[in-house]
């Protein structure tokens, strides 16, 4: 049932991209940097239990809820589902996000070039009256203000504050530690990106859902991707956040 569920998952998403790239251009594209690592990991491990990475982002707290909403919608892509309970659980998964110091940089920005055109004198031919009221024709001179246009494009350079916003998401096995040693993590996953914003909250839809197609993979290197803040991927993260539905049961352990 969990792979049924999580195929008509990747279909509703395939479905969703097909039918934004049907309706045209949107808003531009955000560059997403993307840079995931696993490592050999069970096979069986589909069920996890969410906790914040940072002591200091309480689980009440209302944007680490709809972060976390956000997560476990993308990880529902992978066919991974939450577990009824922490001791039940196959993997702990832990979720870190925020946003960077602000820093400046010089980017270059194309800017338009105007020049002024037309313009000058044109003499017209109008009808008259003389002083003995015979209707003649003179001509008169026309003066036309000349008009700014658009006759290019050049790059200069400008200096610019950006906001990195960020989303963190590890995974590692759900057992004590064992001789001193900490559980073995089985995958992890960096999603970034910058800009002169600084609404988080607007970004998180956005990072949750470039991680879906990396979720469990190893990118090797960064990766950047494009995603549309009224993409029809990010809209369906944004609304199944907003109301996720019920995960399917775990099987009992040793069933």
């Amino acid at each position: 049932m969990r792979p049924l569920l999580a195929a008509r998952f990747l279909a509703l998403i395939a479905l969703a991209a097909g039918l934004s790239f049907l309706g045209g251009c949107g808003t531009p594209a955000h560059s997403v940097k993307v840079d995931a690592i696993s490592r050999p990991a069970r096979a069986d491990a589909q069920s996890y239990v969410l906790r914040s990475k940072d002591p200091t982002k309480g689980e009440e707290n209302l944007r680490h809820r709809e972060a976390s909403d956000f997560i476990r919608t993308a990880l529902a892509g992978k066919g991974l589902y939450e577990a009824p309970s922490a001791e039940r659980a196959d993997m702990v998964v832990e979720l870190d996000y925020g946003m960077e110091a602000p820093r400046s940089k010089i980017e270059r920005v194309s800017v338009p070039v105007y020049a002024q055109v037309g313009g000058g004198v044109r003499y017209d031919t109008v009808p008259s009256t003389d002083s003995r009221g015979n209707a003649t024709l003179r001509t008169v001179a026309v003066y036309q203000p000349p008009r700014n246009e658009i006759v290019g494009y050049e790059e200069v350079p400008r200096m610019v504050t950006v906001y990195e916003k960020y989303v963190r998401i590890s995974a590692r096995e759900n057992r004590p530690a064992s001789e001193g040693r900490p559980p073995s993590e089985l995958w992890s996953i960096h999603a970034s990106t910058e800009d002169e914003s600084k609404d988080l909250r607007k970004y998180l839809p956005i990072l949750a859902s470039a991680t879906v197609d990396y979720i469990g993979s190893d990118t090797s290197s960064q990766r950047t991707v494009k995603v549309r803040a009224d993409g029809a991927d990010v809209d369906f993260i944004r609304r199944r956040g907003a109301d996720p539905a019920p995960a399917p049961a775990a099987p009992a352990r040793g069933s």
